[in-house]
């Protein structure tokens, strides 16, 4: 205990380290809306029905449902691509270099969108959102950057808050987007403000952001030591640093990453459903107009932003208790994030056509209680290997991306007539079924224990007890957590 006392003394409550978290949350939110917003933008680019005053010269375009369908998997075609390099990227430049480009390119061919549907319609759409996935390197980055940056004691803390901006970029890429597409700016005006967001972002990124604290400008020496240790095991963490090599055997055969993997591909599965194909559906089935459409669009993704905060609390609360250890709670949390979103979609498939409250009802719940995940399992990539956090995400979120690519395909095969609400309800049974069997693995072989091939074989004699930065005192074999203590010297 008093190794840990020691640590915090003299740091401050609100520091850098808070700093960095508040920049992800934005970065996150803007690259979130780059992402997202295309569903919005395709219901209202080939919505001929409604029209608003003053975009009566913005075209409209009679896309077939695979046309459609191809415009919301090219994202993910260059996003798959992508995100192994970023994870090597990322290690070998920093995330902040690799962060600032991917978002700067991705924010410029935002704001080339429109010209190019312009010239060459939907192909040209494809081939934009194709480079803007391969620009999406905001995964590894993020990962790497909270790797870098925070302490074990506030880990879940502070990433949990930073990926929140995911579930806001969610909410205004539908909200916001559907505002827009519907006001006299028409669609053209929902890749422009992206692009506008995105742009204000990098300037900030490049102002305060920092890949390392020993790179931050404004860092204390008292949050320094919280964060890395005194300035000797400093420096021979550098030095030990260089003769590090990726363990890519311990990664490929290690059976917790498999089980992250099946779970990560299992809420990919769900959420992109729901990210690309709500808008068709209300459209379609419900027959919303483009202003509803916005508005129930983006209140399923509004309860997940509000309830990331709820889980966030109480998940910081059974952790200072000590009432779940940190492999308890990351299986708790995949559950409630897996199988209450399969419940309820199954549970939709029996509700009658006249019941729109009661669809709107389940579909906003099922995707609000889905933001568990956050906790559950997009954080165990730093669990497992602090040290290699933005390579693991990057093999990872590249999988994700191809499941990701593969929905909105999967959709527009089965969904022939987006008014149709049978077709509809084969896609909610299929995404129920995938869910489930998604936790089950998980609940398995997942865990939250620092893998041994996180240290090289060569360097883990030498380190001694008190050199290292996260040191193991015990393992409840009851819950399968882990108690770790913090050890850090005053300058």
């Amino acid at each position: 205990m008093e190794a840990i006392e020691d640590s915090t003394k003299g740091v401050p409550r609100l520091g850098l380290r808070h700093v960095q978290a508040v920049l992800l949350f934005i970065g996150l939110c803007a690259n979130t809306i780059l992402q997202l917003n295309v569903g919005v933008a395709v219901v209202a680019m080939t919505n001929t029905t409604t029209s608003v005053d003053g975009e009566g010269d913005i075209p409209k375009y009679n896309w077939s449902e695979v046309e459609k369908s191809y415009i919301l998997s090219s994202f993910y075609w260059g996003s798959a691509l992508a995100q192994f390099p970023a994870g090597y990227l990322c290690k070998r430049f920093g995330s902040k270099a690799v962060l600032f480009w991917g978002t700067l390119g991705s924010s410029l061919l935002s704001a080339l969108t429109p010209h190019g549907v312009y010239a060459a319609g939907w192909q040209a759409f494809c081939a934009i959102r194709l480079l803007q996935g391969v620009c999406q390197v905001t995964w590894p980055c993020i990962h790497q950057h909270l790797a870098n940056w925070c302490p074990e004691a506030e880990r879940t803390r502070l990433g949990a808050f930073a990926y929140t901006g995911f579930d806001c970029g969610n909410v205004l890429a539908m909200y916001a987007a559907g505002m827009i597409a519907s006001s006299s700016l028409g669609w053209p005006g929902i890749s422009y403000s992206a692009a506008a967001l995105g742009l204000v972002w990098c300037v900030l990124w490049l102002l305060l952001g920092a890949s390392k604290v020993t790179e931050a400008r404004f860092i204390t020496e008292a949050e320094k030591c919280y964060i890395l240790g005194d300035l000797q095991r400093l420096e021979r963490k550098e030095s030990r640093s260089k003769k590090l090599r990726i363990p890519w055997k311990g990664i490929f055969t290690s059976a917790p990453v498999y089980a992250l993997l099946c779970a990560r591909c299992a809420d990919t599965w769900g959420l992109s459903t729901m990210q690309q194909e709500l808008p068709a559906y209300l459209s379609g089935v419900l027959r919303l107009d483009m202003k509803s459409n916005a508005l129930f669009s983006s209140l399923p993704f509004l309860l997940m932003w509000g309830m990331c905060y709820v889980y966030l609390v109480i998940a910081d609360v059974l952790l200072q208790k000590k009432w779940l250890g940190l492999t308890a709670l990351r299986k708790t949390y995949t559950t409630i994030a897996l199988w209450a979103p399969a419940s309820i979609m199954l549970a939709l498939g029996f509700v009658g056509e006249g019941h729109q409250n009661v669809v709107l009802l389940l579909i906003t719940l099922s995707v609000g209680v889905s933001s568990a995940a956050t906790i559950g399992t997009e954080l165990n990539t730093m669990d497992l290997s602090p040290n290699y956090a933005g390579i693991l995400a990057g093999i990872i979120t590249s999988f994700t991306n191809v499941v990701a690519l593969l929905t909105p395909l999967v959709v527009g095969v089965l969904v022939t007539d987006a008014g149709e609400r049978g077709q509809w309800q084969v896609v909610f049974c299929l995404v129920a079924g995938v869910l489930f069997a998604g936790n089950v693995i998980f609940m398995v072989w997942g865990t939250a224990v620092t893998q041994p091939w996180n240290e090289a074989p060569e360097l883990q004699g030498e380190l001694e007890p008190e050199e290292k930065p996260f040191q193991l005192l015990a393992q409840e074999a009851a819950d399968n957590g882990v108690d770790l203590r913090i050890n850090c010297k005053n300058p």
